[in-house]
């Protein structure tokens, strides 16, 4: 465990922040200790997910967007904090992932803005770059959403201008905007009713009040520890990512289902585990936990035996790896197969965002030069989407980002490369093949960017998956591990049957009014189950095209193209 708690040794020089201004180095502290403190309550962040889908992400992309703006400092004994600070936001752009990362990168990036080359920071220049910071963020989002990390970051402003009349002092001041941070995220169900409606608070919010709140806490010399690791839903585990991490010696894969005698101490448990092997993941779900461990041959027993210590084991899997992986490629090495279509100079290259290898192989066949791997849970950041096509030979270029939390880090992409870029507001993965296919390589720039976005809304979507937690949202009950089902985005039906979701979703689709249904399946669902659900729905609906693919994205049973 790592611990960040300040000696004796050092308190001279973290209570720098009682004097009038602050340097380079210490704004290099503070942003060290809000992504020590975000890294801490992570796991906090990402289960504030409207929705009960396994895309509860913000905390996850808020921490590798602070760790990807710590990084660009880690080493920097830069003294000027104007210079410091634009370092920063340089890293926060580039590393940003998914709206509320990007959105952190923008109060980043006016917070710099208002330091520009100052040697120094004190009162007035902190509110003036708070009043920034703010500005810039909400200027960066087209269309504002007040209960959002937004209006977070609004309060803070208006607290720390307030709080000025009183005080002079940079660490009174923080003291103030932490609290209206606080008081903010509270309130931003009252402002979003969809928040109120799932009990939750707004997860972006709360991602910017811990970061704020652990510069707070390094200054009084309180813990920022990091914990080993963290517990999820069990819905929510992650198996084929762990199985594309095996680390030499791991030989075998070990799973326990158990319920403790008493409270489980997970940082403990974490550290037991890790000296028995890797790969560790832990879920939990109504008193229940799911253990999950890659161990060497001689290991294989001991997470049982450990756990069994614990309390009662109800199930225990044991895989020997091996075996398992001597016929799977990797990501990396499906990725290679996937045949893209070559561009010339002077044509338009198309990049798609694509969640499995079955759907980049589709995107491929039909004309895409670049794919980057994303989608739910797995957010590209600026830079990954940057790469994607910074090299291809030609100075045009179309994104089609294929999920809601991508879109504000494509036009961010877009926005700092040289070349010319558009951005297709492609919400999910058949909006983006419902464009590609008005793509057109040799035609006008303008003309293919406005046909493929007109398409974007020709196809319906729906997406089936497991509940990840307890919620009634649109006047639907979803229980936690419930097949639930999505109709564009919004919740419609959840029940303990896949079938039935599938067809509770295509009639609510009203699919008799459409031509053709296509499903992609996961890599959560055998195929003779697939096979089975599709030849229903083809009896079921006769005179409709029903085609299936493999989809290979993760968490996803299907995606649904309705046409």
């Amino acid at each position: 465990m790592t611990d960040n708690r300040v000696s004796p040794a050092q308190e001279s020089e973290v209570r720098v922040v009682d004097k009038l201004e602050v340097g380079g180095q210490e704004l290099k502290k503070y942003v060290q200790a809000s992504l020590n403190w975000l890294k801490t309550n992570q796991q906090i962040v990402n289960s504030l997910n409207v929705f009960p889908v396994p895309d509860g992400d913000t905390g996850t992309n808020m921490v590798l967007t602070m760790q990807a703006a710590y990084n660009e400092i880690a080493n920097s004994t830069e003294e000027n904090i104007g210079k410091m600070a634009h370092a920063v936001a340089q890293g926060a752009l580039m590393g940003a992932r998914g709206n509320s990362g990007v959105i952190l990168s923008q109060l980043w990036r006016g917070f710099a803005r208002a330091l520009d080359n100052l040697e120094k920071m004190n009162v007035d220049i902190l509110i003036r770059a708070l009043h920034e910071a703010r500005n810039t963020a909400y200027k960066g989002v087209v269309r504002p959403v007040e209960g959002t990390i937004l209006t977070v970051a609004k309060d803070v402003d208006i607290a720390a201008e307030k709080a000025r009349v009183e005080t002079a002092n940079l660490k009174s001041i923080l003291e103030k905007i932490v609290a209206a941070a606080d008081d903010s995220v509270k309130r931003t169900p009252e402002l979003l009713p969809v928040l109120k409606q799932a009990g939750v608070v707004d997860s972006g919010g709360k991602g910017l009040f811990y970061i704020l709140e652990g510069i707070l806490r390094y200054t009084q010399n309180q813990s920022l520890d990091t914990p080993i690791g963290a517990v999820q839903t069990i819905a929510a585990l992650d198996m084929a990512q762990a199985m594309e991490e095996i680390e030499p010696g791991q030989d075998y894969e070990v799973v326990v289902d158990f319920q403790p005698a008493s409270p489980l101490d997970l940082d403990s448990f974490y550290r037991d585990l890790s000296e028995m092997g890797t790969s560790i993941q832990v879920g939990e779900g109504d008193g229940m936990y799911r253990m999950h461990i890659h161990v060497p041959t001689d290991n294989r027993y001991k997470p049982i035996d450990y756990t069994m210590k614990l309390g009662t084991i109800s199930k225990i899997a044991i895989e020997n790896l091996m075996l398992q992986t001597g016929g799977v490629k990797s990501m990396a090495q499906k990725m290679a197969q996937v045949k893209l279509t070559p561009i010339e100079p002077g044509q338009i290259a198309v990049v798609a965002v694509s969640p499995g290898n079955g759907i980049s192989q589709i995107f491929a066949s039909l004309g895409a030069n670049a794919i980057v791997s994303g989608g739910q849970t797995m957010n590209p950041s600026t830079e990954e989407i940057l790469h994607g096509f910074e090299d291809l030979p030609t100075d045009q270029i179309i994104i089609l980002p294929n999920n809601k939390n991508i879109i504000l880090a494509a036009q961010t992409a877009s926005a700092v490369s040289v070349k010319k870029v558009a951005v297709i507001p492609s919400r999910s993965v058949p909006q983006g093949l419902s464009a590609i296919l008005r793509f057109d390589p040799e035609g006008d720039f303008d003309a293919v960017v406005n046909e493929m976005t007109s398409a974007v809304n020709d196809v319906v979507t729906g997406e089936i998956t497991t509940a990840t937690r307890t919620v009634e949202l649109n006047g639907v009950q979803a229980h936690q591990g419930e097949i639930i089902a999505l109709l564009n985005g919004t919740l419609i039906t959840s029940t303990t049957n896949l079938d039935e979701a599938c067809f509770n979703l295509l009639s609510q689709a009203k699919v008799e009014d459409y031509e053709r249904i296509t499903f992609f399946y996961g890599d959560n669902i055998e195929k003779s189950e697939v096979d089975r659900i599709i030849e229903a729905v083809t009896e079921k609906y006769p005179e409709h095209e029903v085609e299936v693919h493999e989809g290979g994205q993760s968490h996803y049973h299907f995606i649904i193209a309705i046409e």
